[in-house]
C-alpha cells in the first residue's frame, strides 16, 4: 500500500463508524493508508445515561452529546483513524420526530455549502476513496440519508476523489445472520432488522475479509457503551458476530473514471494509479 493511499469515511453519528465499514478502516490503517473519519452530527439524540431516547421529554441532550464525543474518540483510536472531524450538525432524530423541523438539524443543512466544506476536506487529506451510506441510509435514518446526499455532491466537487463506495450486505448473508441470532434469542437493533441495503450479490463490487479484525470491531462497538440498543451485538458469541461482521461488502456507487471488471474485487483502491 503506497503512502499516497487516503480513505475517508463519512458517517452520521458517533458509533456509526464502528457499525459500518469498521473492518475496512482498520484494514487500510494497518496497511499504511491515511484513514480519516468525518462524523456529521453531535449525536445528541442518542440514548442518554438513563437510556432515554432522544424523543423523550426529559432526555438529556447536552450530556448525551458529551458522552458520545468521548466514546467516539476511543473507538476511532481502536479503528486506526488518523484524523477525526465532526461537522457539528445537530442530530435530526428518527423520521417523524419534531427535531426533524429544527433548522439546525442535519436534514435541513445547506447541501451545497456543506458539500464545498466536505470536498475541501477530501482534497486536504488527499482522499482517493470515500465510503458512506447508500441512498436509503442503510436502514432509512434521516441523517444517514442526508450523509449520502452531502457526500455524493462533495465527491463530484472534489478534485482528488476517484471512487465512492457504500457498505452493503448481500441478502442471503443478512438472512442467515438474522436466523442465527433469533435461534439464540439475540435481540437485534433496528438498523439490522430494518436494513434496506440487503442487495443481490451482483451489486457487490468489493469484498474484504476482515475476520481477523472482528474482535477489534466488537471492542469498538463496546466503546459506545451509552448506546445500549447495541448491547447484544457487543456481547454476541464470536462465531455469530463474525458471520455478519467478519466480511465487509461494498457497492461502488460512483467513479470518476471507468473501473476495469474485477479491479476492485478485494481492494477499494484496486486498479487506481499513483503519482
Amino acid at each position: 500500500m503506497t503512502s499516497s493511499a487516503s480513505l475517508v469515511f463519512v458517517h452520521a453519528h458517533p458509533d456509526d463508524e464502528s457499525l459500518f465499514g469498521a473492518g475496512a478502516a482498520r484494514h487500510y490503517a494497518n496497511a499504511g493508508a491515511r484513514v480519516t473519519l468525518v462524523t456529521c452530527t453531535q449525536g445528541q439524540l442518542g440514548l442518554d445515561q438513563a437510556a432515554r431516547p432522544g424523543a423523550a421529554p426529559d432526555h438529556a441532550a447536552l450530556a448525551t452529546a458529551a458522552t458520545r464525543a468521548g466514546e467516539l474518540v476511543r473507538a476511532a483510536q481502536l479503528l486506526g483513524f488518523s484524523r477525526t472531524i465532526n461537522l457539528g450538525y445537530l442530530d435530526s432524530g428518527m423520521a417523524g420526530w419534531p427535531h426533524n423541523d429544527d433548522p439546525r438539524a442535519f436534514v435541513n443543512a445547506d447541501v451545497e455549502a456543506g458539500a464545498r466544506v466536505l470536498a475541501a476536506l477530501f482534497d486536504d487529506v488527499g482522499a482517493r476513496v470515500v465510503v458512506t451510506y447508500d441512498e436509503n441510509g442503510f436502514y432509512g435514518h434521516p441523517d444517514h440519508v442526508a450523509a449520502n446526499v452531502l457526500t455524493r455532491r462533495a465527491v463530484v466537487l472534489s478534485s482528488n476523489v476517484e471512487r465512492l463506495y457504500y457498505p452493503v450486505v448481500p441478502r442471503e448473508v443478512l438472512a442467515d445472520f438474522v436466523e442465527g441470532a433469533r435461534a439464540l434469542d439475540v435481540f437485534l437493533p433496528a438498523w439490522v432488522i430494518d436494513a434496506g441495503t440487503h442487495v443481490p450479490r451482483s451489486m457487490v463490487h468489493a469484498t474484504l475479509d476482515v475476520r481477523a479484525l472482528a474482535a477489534v470491531k466488537q471492542r469498538a462497538m463496546a466503546t459506545h457503551a451509552s448506546q445500549v440498543d447495541n448491547a447484544e451485538l457487543v456481547g454476541m458469541r464470536a462465531d455469530l458476530f463474525s458471520l455478519l461482521f467478519g466480511t465487509e461488502y461494498f457497492q461502488r456507487a460512483w467513479s470518476r473514471s471507468p473501473v476495469d471488471d474485477g479491479a476492485d474485487e478485494t481492494d477499494l483502491f484496486g486498479g487506481l494509479t499513483w503519482d
